[in-house]
């Protein structure tokens, strides 16, 4: 791509972003000459990055050649809400486990099929995990996406069929689907070597007013620290009363046994 192109190309997205601005700022009836003369653009310009956005879902159309925000524009941002809540929710008692066990904390989203570490509270020790946030990894390689998953569906394994088995997807189905119910018993996913080689991972789920989980609340620390006493009796407990902290800020109940 040469200086003018690449120029051109960025000019032509904040040129979207403004038309986006325009119709969230002026109401449901928005034409072509109304956003023509609110940005200085010709009608040709602004029409080519209508049928653009349009077809990318952002924006939508009438018959009348009214434009409004689509409904992929309303979902990116009920996404970016409720990821940004999320991290003001979880960063306390992100804050209060890290200082409490001196390991790094993290929030974990799922994107598609995969975990987004979004956020972290780290450790002060000299030996840690580097730092992932804004690392992916597919769920089923980590802590984080199989507690996601597991708490998310019962029926996962089924919905996936056999689309990722073999090559880079899920090595053996029957495998995961068995470690996907020992963590719905147990409420807690644990492994080593998920996203590091000598890297322990803790996540438990955190759930929504709706039950609907949202991310997991996730350690990272070094396996030679993860020693399974030290996780049975101070990290397991920790990260459970943790997660249903910010579950209770999401208006999460649990249910009552019967």
């Amino acid at each position: 791509m040469d200086r003018a192109r690449g120029a051109y190309s960025v000019q032509s997205v904040l040129k979207a972003f403004d038309l986006l601005e325009a119709l969230a700022a002026e109401g449901a009836r928005v034409t072509v000459p109304l956003l023509a003369q609110k940005l200085d653009l010709s009608r040709n310009k602004v029409f080519r990055l209508l049928a653009t956005l349009e077809d990318s879902g952002f924006i939508e159309r009438d018959g009348d050649g009214v434009y409004r925000l689509g409904l992929h524009a309303f979902e990116m941002a009920q996404h970016i809400l409720k990821s940004a809540s999320l991290i003001r929710l979880a960063h306390p008692v992100m804050e209060a486990l890290a200082r409490k066990h001196d390991e790094a904390v993290y929030i974990t989203v799922m994107n598609n099929d995969e975990v987004l570490f979004l956020d972290m509270v780290d450790s002060f020790q000299q030996i840690k995990a580097m730092d992932m946030v804004g690392q992916r990894f597919p769920f089923f390689t980590n802590a984080a996406g199989k507690a996601i998953k597991a708490m998310s569906s019962p029926d996962i394994i089924r919905h996936m069929g056999r689309r990722r088995v073999g090559g880079n997807g899920v090595p053996d189905l029957k495998q995961l689907e068995k470690e996907l119910h020992e963590i719905r018993k147990n409420g807690v996913a644990i492994d080593f070597g998920g996203v590091g080689d000598g890297i322990c991972a803790v996540a438990v789920a955190i759930r929504d007013y709706a039950g609907k989980v949202v991310g997991a609340l996730t350690m990272l620390a070094p396996s030679f620290r993860m020693l399974h006493e030290r996780l049975e009796r101070e990290i397991v407990p920790s990260m459970r009363e943790g997660a249903e902290v910010i579950s209770m800020k999401f208006g999460y109940a649990r249910m009552p046994a019967l």
